[in-house]
C-alpha cells in the first residue's frame, strides 16, 4: 500500500538503545494480551499498552461465554465438526483440533484465576453450560450474560498486581520498528515500536525483545458495530505496513441481534438468548427463520444475519423483533441480568415486550497470518486473538470460539517467546517531528472518518456486488491521499492514527472481497451467488502484490 512507508518521513534521528533487559511489549489489554502477559511476567519485564482506559476493549463487551469441551455428551470431534461447519469449508482442521483439545484446560485456568462463572452443582467443573448457534450441545461456560467483563476484571487485577507487568493506559502504538528502520543487512525482524503517549502528546521509541499484537478487530470501519471504540484494526494495519501477510479479511461477521434503539447503537443482544429459546419475529408476530434454515434461530450467525437483512428489505423494516417473553421474568433476570437491566433502562421490559434488533458488525474473522504460537512473518512479532488469522474461524466464526482462542494461543505465544534467544538490542531511530506542526483544524479527520464508515456500510455490507466494491476501493484511494498528506504534515493524534489504520483495513477488506469469486460464509456476492466446490483462504501479500492461495 502507499502508506506502507509513510512512517519513514517522520523517523530519522538515531537514538542509543538501553543496556537493560528489554521488555516484551504487548499492544492491547484484552483477553489475548493479558493472558500472554500473565504467562510471561514471571520470566521478565512486560509492558502492556492500552490506547484508552484499561477497562475498555472488546473482551469486556463479550456477553456469551467461552467454549469448553467438558460435558459427557460432548467431544473434541464434535467441537471440531461444529467449528468446521460454521466456517464454511475454510477452517484449518489442525488449528481447530489444537484449540479444542486445550479448551477444558483453558476454562480451568480461568476458574483458577477466580473468574466467577455461573455455577451448576451438577455440571462439569461445577459450571453451568449454555448453548449458542452452531453448537451441537451445551458447551459454553459463562458468567451470566457478562462473561467477558467477568474474565477481564479478574485478569486485569492480576496483571496490575504483578511487579513485572507495567500497564500503560492511553498509550497507542503507531508503527512497528523493523530491519528497514535500523538499516541492518540481516533477516527482517521486529525490534520494537513507536508509541504515542496520548495525554502528553509525545512519541516514545520502545525497544522490545518481542512485540505482541493483541489489538482486536476492525469493527469501527463500519458505521454500525457492536464493537467498542478501540476496534480500529491497529494491529492488522501495523503488521501489513511492516510487510506481513494478511488473510481472509472479506469475512466480516455481522452479529444478527444488536439492540435497535436511538439511545443505544452498539448494545449486543447475546446469541445465548436465542440459544435458550428466543424467537425472531416480524412485526405481526410471525417467526421467519424456518424459511431460511432448518436450524431456525440456532443457525450460524451469517445465515441468521442474512435472513434478517432479507426480511428487513423485503418488508421495508428498520429492524425485526426478538421475542423472549415466553422464557419468563425469573429466568431472564437470572441468566440475562445485563440485557434485562439495560433494556429496562431504555423502556423495554424483555419479560413482557419483544426486543427490536438489527444486524451489526461484530467480529473480524481474518487478520495477520500467524501460526499456533502466534508467530507472524517477521521474527520478533506475534499476534493473538482477533488481530490474528490462524485458520480457526474460516469463513465464519463459531460462537464463543474467540475467547477460547485468546486463552489458548495467549499461552502458546508466551511459551514460544520464552524459548527464544534474546535478540541483540539494536540502536533504534527516534521519532522525528522536526518537519511537522500542530494541525490547524480537525474537520478533515472527522469528515473522512464518517465517510469511510458510511461507504463501507453501504458498499461492503452483508450483501455485496462487484460494482459497489470497486466504488468503495476508488473512494478509499481518494481518502488515503488526503490522510497521507495530512499525516506527513501534522503531528500525530489518536484520531488520525485510528483513521489511517481503518483506511488500511477497509482497503484490505475490499481487495479481499474482490478476489473471492463465490459466496461463502460471511461473504455473499450477488455477482457470484454460488459456492465453489473447492476454495482456499484469501491471502494478501504486502508490498509484493496481491494473490490468493
Amino acid at each position: 500500500m502507499s502508506s506502507a512507508d509513510a512512517v519513514a518521513s517522520q523517523n530519522s534521528s538515531p537514538a542509543t538503545s538501553s543496556a537493560r533487559v528489554l521488555p516484551i511489549v504487548i499492544v492491547g489489554a484484552g483477553l489475548g494480551g493479558l493472558t500472554t502477559a500473565l504467562h510471561l511476567a514471571d520470566h521478565g519485564p512486560v509492558i502492556v499498552l492500552a490506547k484508552r482506559e484499561l477497562s475498555e476493549g472488546a473482551t469486556a463487551w463479550a456477553q456469551g461465554g467461552i467454549v469448553g469441551v467438558l460435558g459427557q455428551d460432548d467431544s473434541i470431534e464434535s467441537h471440531v465438526r461444529d467449528t468446521q461447519e460454521a466456517g464454511g469449508g475454510l477452517v484449518d482442521e489442525a488449528t481447530a483440533r489444537f484449540i479444542a483439545e486445550r479448551s477444558a484446560k483453558a476454562v480451568e485456568w480461568l476458574v483458577q484465576r477466580g473468574v466467577p462463572f455461573t455455577p451448576d452443582s451438577g455440571g462439569p467443573l461445577g459450571l453451568h453450560l449454555t448453548r449458542e448457534g452452531g453448537h451441537a450441545v451445551r458447551r459454553i461456560a459463562h458468567a451470566a450474560d457478562a462473561t467477558g467483563k467477568a474474565i477481564h476484571d479478574q485478569l486485569l487485577a492480576a496483571a496490575a498486581a504483578h511487579p513485572n507487568i507495567e500497564l500503560r493506559q492511553r498509550w497507542m502504538a503507531l508503527d512497528l520498528i523493523t530491519s528497514r528502520h535500523v538499516q541492518r543487512e540481516e533477516e527482517p525482524r521486529c525490534y520494537g515500536l513507536y508509541a504515542l503517549d496520548i495525554d502528553n502528546q509525545r512519541v516514545e521509541t520502545l525497544a522490545a525483545q518481542a512485540v505482541v499484537l493483541a489489538t482486536g478487530g476492525a469493527g469501527k470501519v463500519y458505521r454500525y458495530t457492536t464493537n467498542p471504540d478501540t476496534s480500529t484494526g491497529d494491529g492488522i494495519a501495523m503488521a501489513w505496513r511492516a510487510g506481513c501477510r494478511v488473510a481472509n479479511m472479506e469475512f466480516i461477521q455481522f452479529h444478527p441481534t444488536c439492540l435497535y434503539h436511538p439511545q443505544e447503537r452498539s448494545f449486543l443482544i447475546t446469541e445465548a438468548l436465542r440459544g435458550e429459546g428466543g424467537y425472531l419475529k416480524l412485526p405481526d408476530g410471525t417467526r421467519f427463520m424456518a424459511a431460511h434454515d432448518a436450524r431456525m434461530e440456532l443457525a450460524p450467525r451469517d445465515i441468521v444475519a442474512r435472513a434478517i437483512d432479507f426480511e428487513m428489505k423485503k418488508h421495508g423494516l428498520d429492524h425485526v423483533w426478538l421475542d423472549a417473553t415466553h422464557l419468563g421474568e425469573p429466568f431472564l433476570k437470572e441468566h440475562f441480568p445485563t440485557i434485562h437491566a439495560r433494556c429496562l433502562s431504555l423502556g423495554i421490559d424483555i419479560a413482557r415486550q419483544m426486543i427490536p434488533v438489527v444486524p451489526a458488525v461484530h467480529f473480524t474473522c481474518g487478520g495477520v497470518v500467524s501460526d499456533l504460537n502466534g508467530c507472524c512473518d517477521l521474527p520478533g512479532l506475534y499476534a493473538v486473538g482477533e488481530t490474528s488469522y490462524t485458520g480457526l474461524h474460516g469463513a465464519n466464526r463459531l460462537a464463543s470460539n474467540s475467547l477460547l482462542e485468546c486463552v489458548v494461543l495467549g499461552q502458546t505465544c508466551a511459551t514460544h517467546i520464552q524459548a527464544q534467544a534474546r535478540a541483540e538490542p539494536a540502536p533504534l531511530p527516534a521519532w522525528d517531528e522536526s518537519q511537522v506542526e500542530d494541525a490547524d483544524e480537525q474537520v478533515v479527520i472527522a469528515h473522512n472518518w464518517d465517510e469511510l464508515r458510511l461507504l463501507m456500510w453501504n458498499y461492503v455490507g452483508i450483501v455485496r456486488t462487484t460494482k459497489r466494491l470497486e466504488r468503495a476501493l476508488h473512494r478509499i484511494a481518494l481518502l488515503r491521499g488526503e490522510i497521507d498528506d495530512y499525516y506527513a504534515n501534522f503531528r500525530v493524534t489518536r484520531d488520525l492514527l485510528e483513521l489511517r489504520n481503518l483506511l488500511d483495513c477497509g482497503e484490505l477488506i475490499v481487495r479481499s472481497a474482490l478476489l473471492r469469486h463465490e459466496s461463502r460464509g460471511l461473504h455473499f456476492s450477488r455477482d457470484y451467488p454460488r459456492t465453489l466446490p473447492v476454495s482456499f483462504p484469501t491471502v494478501l501479500v504486502a508490498e509484493r502484490g496481491l494473490k490468493t492461495r
